[in-house]
C-alpha cells in the first residue's frame, strides 16, 4: 500500500483541550490537501468544520462521552445528537470503563445503544474501549456488547489512558466483531509502518494526529503540536 492510498483511512484528529480556531483551520487544510477520510474533534468544533469543509468529501467526526466515558448515559445521548446537529457523520463514544470493569453489562450495552438510536440515520456510532485498561476477555466483551448495541465500529483508544493500539488487539477485536462492523486503531499510529501493520492486522480505520506524516513521510509531528491526549505526543 502505497502512502496516498492510507489518506482513506484516517480520521485526521485534534482532540486536545487548548485547541484553537487557528489550528482547527490547520486540520481541515490539511484533510483537504490529503483527502483524508475524516476529521475528528470536539463537538465544539464541529459546526466550525461543517463551514471549512463544506464541498469536499472530508467527513467529520466528533467524539462523545470523552475521554472518560463515565458521563450520565442522557447526557452522551444529548452530546451525540447535538453534533450530529452540527453535522457530524460519525461519533466516537467511550464505553463505560467502570462499569465493564464492574461486570454491569447490562448499562454497558443501554448506554450505547441509546447514543446509537440517538443519531440513527444521522451519524454512525464508534465505541473507544480503552483497552490499555482491559484484558483480552474484557475487550472481547466489549466488541461483543457493541455489536450487540448496534454499533458500527469498535476502536481501541482515546490517547488519553494508559496504552494505544497493538496489532494483537486489532487482530482480538476483528475476530470478534462481525464483518460489517469496522475497527479503528488509535493510539500510537504515528509512521507509515505502523499504519500499514494495523491495515493489516484488520483495522479499517486509523486514528491519528500524525496523518500528514504518515502520508508524507516527514518529521513525525502531530498537526499544530497537538494529539489526541495530553500523553499523545507518545501515544498518537
Amino acid at each position: 500500500m502505497d502512502q496516498a492510498s492510507l489518506a482513506a483511512y484516517i480520521d485526521h484528529t485534534l482532540l486536545k483541550a487548548d485547541a484553537n480556531r487557528s489550528q482547527i483551520e490547520r486540520l481541515c487544510q490539511e484533510a483537504r490537501e490529503h483527502q483524508f477520510y475524516s476529521v475528528c474533534v470536539n463537538g465544539i468544533w464541529v459546526s466550525t468544520c461543517q463551514e471549512l469543509l463544506r464541498g469536499t468529501d472530508v467527513k467529520i467526526a466528533a467524539v462523545c462521552g470523552f475521554p472518560l466515558g463515565a458521563n450520565a448515559t442522557a447526557a452522551k445521548a444529548f452530546e451525540a445528537a447535538r453534533a450530529a446537529e452540527d453535522g457530524a457523520k460519525e461519533i466516537d463514544m467511550v464505553l463505560q470503563i467502570g462499569a465493564l470493569l464492574d461486570g454491569d453489562y447490562a448499562l454497558v450495552e443501554q448506554d450505547i445503544a441509546a447514543v446509537v438510536r440517538m443519531v440513527e440515520g444521522k451519524a454512525i456510532v464508534k465505541v473507544i474501549f480503552e483497552t490499555g485498561m482491559l484484558n483480552d476477555e474484557q475487550k472481547i466483551t466489549a466488541c461483543k456488547l457493541s455489536e450487540t448495541a448496534g454499533a458500527h465500529y469498535v476502536k481501541t483508544s482515546t490517547g488519553f489512558g494508559t496504552g494505544g493500539a497493538t496489532e494483537a488487539d486489532i487482530k482480538l477485536m476483528r475476530a470478534n466483531v462481525s464483518s460489517s462492523i469496522g475497527v479503528k486503531a488509535s493510539g500510537g499510529v504515528r509512521d507509515y509502518a505502523t499504519a500499514v501493520n494495523m491495515i493489516e492486522a484488520g483495522a479499517t480505520r486509523i486514528g491519528t494526529s500524525s496523518g500528514v506524516q504518515i502520508v508524507s513521510g516527514g518529521v513525525s509531528t502531530p498537526t499544530g503540536s497537538i494529539a489526541e491526549g495530553q500523553q499523545s505526543s507518545s501515544q498518537y
